[in-house]
């Protein structure tokens, strides 16, 4: 045991206590499922079902929806399978809660305290545990050790923020990647870091991600037709998985190419929907003519915006934008998921943030399937360029 696990466990005990008291003040600002929130304690909202079971972890949204492909094929080769799937954000619950397929279900994930993963591993018991990306909780995986259940790491990924951090305690980082029976990752960046880190070469395998294979996002096919007779004649492209300090740029790029595509108009999808409002009010401020998805806002010949801040309907706004620039990318968050709309035919523009896919984005750079821009001043000048027809069908990697 190193000094910063025996650290990690004191400090994890202290708190302990205090948690569920936690868990309702984010219930009462809307960050958690008041309903559901027992589940990050320990206490299991359904009965286990009969037979083996698997518990597959995805923390967030974009690392759910990357495993549900993995899922469908797991329990079409193995039908007497159950398979538990836990996440830890109530968008993610949303999302898993409609898409999951038979066989498969959901609950939050346990939070990594002693007695909350008592409580979890004794009413689930599962025969294999499957972990996605970069999720290394101490006590959970030293709580699944001392009960011989095995331990996989599937889509791993190590970012160099990440690598840095862990750095700083090689021993420790030996420790945790050892509790992996088998560790598979993205690429052979994330290989190297995690051999550098301690990771045995004989569990360690270079796999390619879980999103690149992933099936196309779904979509609702009246909803598209609808909104394809109503922009008709109308250019059309999206700016995807946003965050704070991306919109208003995206919007004023928006405003700079509307002078040389008359009836242009912005689909602007934030990552985390609930902060539509917010977003609407300071749009609405600068004078952006705005209808609102979430509030049933009509589109009409002069709005400029629309905003679809609702859940789960990238498929859609793919599928009718035929150039999308990719969020996250403008501020330093990494970059967001370049597969999906590549998969639907829509050209790709990014900014300069893109390590979290740093292989995805250089593979579709390397193709000619983006443009990259280096600022948000460079943004109008990327999106007019894709709109022209031949320029985003020489982007768009079908």
């Amino acid at each position: 045991m190193t000094l910063p696990l025996l650290l990690y466990r004191f400090l994890v005990a202290m708190l302990a206590p205090w948690l569920p008291r936690h868990l309702h003040k984010r219930a009462a600002r809307g960050k958690e499922d008041p309903a559901r929130m027992m589940e990050k304690l320990g206490h299991s909202s359904m009965v286990r079902p009969d037979g083996p079971l698997m518990w597959l972890h995805a923390a967030s949204v974009g690392e759910s929806l990357s495993v549900l492909e993995l899922v469908r094929r797991i329990l079409e080769a193995r039908p007497a399978l159950s398979i538990l799937v836990t996440t830890g954000t109530i968008t993610s619950a949303q999302l898993m809660a409609g898409r999951l397929p038979p066989g498969a279900f959901h609950q939050y994930a346990p939070l990594d305290t002693r007695g909350t993963l008592h409580r979890f591993l004794d009413h689930w018991s599962p025969d294999l545990v499957a972990w996605t990306e970069s999720e290394f909780w101490p006590n959970t995986l030293s709580a699944l050790s001392r009960r011989k259940i095995p331990v996989v790491l599937v889509n791993g990924r190590m970012s160099s923020s990440s690598m840095a951090r862990w750095r700083w305690m090689p021993l420790t980082a030996w420790l945790v990647l050892r509790r992996f029976r088998l560790i598979l990752v993205q690429d052979g960046t994330t290989a190297r870091r995690l051999r550098c880190l301690g990771a045995p070469r004989t569990r360690l395998m270079v796999t390619g991600s879980l999103k690149e294979g992933a099936a196309p996002l779904p979509y609702d096919e009246t909803a598209l037709r609808r909104l394809r007779s109503t922009l008709s004649g109308r250019p059309v492209w999206c700016a995807a998985s946003t965050h704070p300090g991306e919109e208003v740029a995206i919007a004023r790029a928006q405003r700079v190419a509307h002078r040389s595509n008359p009836g242009l108009i912005l689909i602007l999808v934030p990552r985390h929907p609930e902060r539509g409002a917010e977003i609407a009010d300071a749009l609405r401020v600068d004078g952006y003519k705005l209808a609102q998805r979430s509030a049933g806002d009509p589109i009409a010949p002069d709005t400029e915006v629309y905003l679809a801040d609702t859940l789960g309907e990238l498929g859609l706004w793919y599928r009718l934008a035929p150039v999308s620039f990719v969020g996250g990318s403008l501020v330093p968050i990494g970059g967001h998921n370049p597969f999906e709309p590549a998969a639907l035919g829509s050209a790709i523009a990014t900014g300069p943030h893109t390590e979290s896919f740093a292989e995805a984005f250089a593979r579709l750079d390397e193709a000619g399937g983006l443009v990259r821009v280096g600022s948000p001043d460079d943004l109008p000048e990327a999106i007019t360029a894709l709109l022209r027809t031949d320029i985003a069908a020489a982007h768009a990697v079908r």
